[in-house]
């Protein structure tokens, strides 16, 4: 039975507790269903759905970022047709390998242009690469006494007393390491021209590298010495880098034994 408020009052000023059945809890608020659809809206939507935007256009791809240009090129060609001042440009230009990136300055060779005697040394050194000389230091002022020992000179002078020098390599390797194979190819074909433009009566060949890449052998020098050998026709008498000569003073004499070699074949005309 339904009690009414007045009666509820009265129980509980007596103390009587009523039980009263448990009243479900209100459903939380939410969102109130969307109304329905009435046709007209239907008919709106399914006419937007058929006039759908097209997707927006991609944009434009960005032209290609151009690289920055490599430091190694091509050796100049035809280096077996040029004269002295093209050659000389060629050599200064160069970047056919690495080395290009580190030198100072590139190396080109000094004295008489068509000098009866040429000396090849193998790659510049740290002073050479200063300078833009080669031999120079102490090593240069041993292979200049050495010259007097046969009356000739690097300064001005005749063409029969004023030699001519170069390097295997134009540039200085880091650290006066050793040439590599693919350094001395790059450059090959500059001395070979150097060698045809000056013409010499005889080649004095300085150090195993300069050696070996000359006569294209592994042999040691010490079983290349006391022979005549020949590169492109001229005569080549192998000794010791004045620079090896200061750490080993002892080869001096072997080295000048060379030098007489060297004498003995250039007055006999090779």
């Amino acid at each position: 039975m339904a009690w009414s408020e007045r009666q509820q009052a009265m129980l509980r000023e007596m103390g009587i507790r009523l039980w009263q059945p448990p009243t479900a809890p209100e459903a939380p608020s939410s969102v109130p269903p969307a109304p329905a659809a009435t046709a007209a809206t239907v008919v709106t939507r399914t006419a937007d759905t058929a006039r759908a935007e097209p997707p927006a256009a991609l944009p434009a791809p960005r032209p290609p970022v151009a690289a920055a240009p490599a430091v190694i090129a091509r050796r100049p060609s035809a280096v077996d047709r040029m004269d002295w001042p093209a050659l000389r440009e060629a050599v200064a230009t160069c970047r056919a390998c690495s080395l290009c990136e580190r030198r100072q300055q590139t190396v080109f060779g000094v004295g008489h242009e068509q000098a009866r005697w040429m000396l090849i040394g193998e790659a510049p050194g740290e002073q050479e690469d200063l300078q833009g000389e080669p031999f120079v230091g102490k090593a240069g002022q041993l292979l200049d006494a050495m010259l007097a020992t046969l009356s000739l000179t690097r300064s001005e002078a005749s063409a029969e007393q004023q030699v001519y020098i170069a390097n295997v390599l134009k540039c200085r390797p880091p650290h006066n390491r050793n040439p590599e194979p693919q350094e001395v190819a790059q450059c090959e074909p500059f001395l070979k021209r150097q060698v045809e433009l000056v013409k010499p009566r005889l080649i004095v060949a300085m150090g195993r590298f300069a050696v070996q890449s000359l006569l294209q052998t592994q042999e040691p020098i010490g079983r290349l010495r006391g022979r005549v050998h020949h590169y492109e026709g001229v005569p080549v008498v192998v000794t010791y880098h004045p620079a090896y000569l200061l750490r080993n003073p002892l080869d001096k004499a072997r080295s000048w034994d060379d030098l007489c070699l060297a004498r003995e074949v250039y007055e006999r005309g090779g």
